[in-house]
């Protein structure tokens, strides 16, 4: 019989997405920070348009996103009730049923980067309340190794890179917590 193992805190991470990805990152940012805590990273501005279209109805041309990491680290089973909490935002800001943004969260831990989303698929696990977690990519060998199933953007070296810088400021922060 396996033994019960503590789970350790993981880094949330959100990938926040807009065709005016400056101007609205700006008007939810500090309610982000109220919500989540001080945010410790964001990225560049990265390309997402060219990876997707299927956006740019609801939002505009020209979607490009920000991935943003949170100082605070949370228990995995929080990201259910985070996932609830950014689709709220997104619903507030809408106008007539289009989001003006998207924020899609999970988290970054030293063998993974997790996402969660509404939407069931055969690779995706219910953690309850109506959200999966999807193992978008794992940490091998030193490096981001993405599946088939994996968002094409995150199996481009741009956001692994982001995502290393993120992986980078966990292992700092989890330091903390193993003895």
């Amino acid at each position: 019989m396996g033994k019960v193992r503590h789970t350790d805190l993981v880094n949330l991470v959100m990938f926040f997405f807009s065709s005016q990805v400056e101007y609205w990152f700006s008007e939810i940012e500090s309610r982000l920070v109220k919500i989540f805590g001080p945010i410790d990273y964001k990225s560049e501005i990265l390309d997402f348009e060219k990876y997707t279209l299927y956006y740019n109805k609801e939002m505009g041309d020209g979607v490009k996103g920000i991935l943003v990491s949170f100082e605070r680290l949370i228990h995995p089973y929080q990201l259910a009730d985070i996932k609830l909490e950014t689709n709220k935002i997104e619903q507030e800001f809408a106008v007539n049923g289009n989001r003006r943004f998207n924020i899609d969260p999970g988290y970054v831990h030293h063998m993974q980067f997790v996402l969660a989303t509404t939407k069931m698929w055969p690779h995706r696990i219910y953690i309850g309340k109506g959200i999966y977690a999807e193992t978008t990519l794992m940490y091998v060998n030193g490096k981001w190794k993405d599946y088939d199933f994996t968002y094409p953007n995150y199996k481009e070296d741009e956001y692994k890179r982001e995502l290393e810088k993120i992986r980078k400021l966990y292992l700092t922060k989890r330091k903390k917590f193993i003895k």
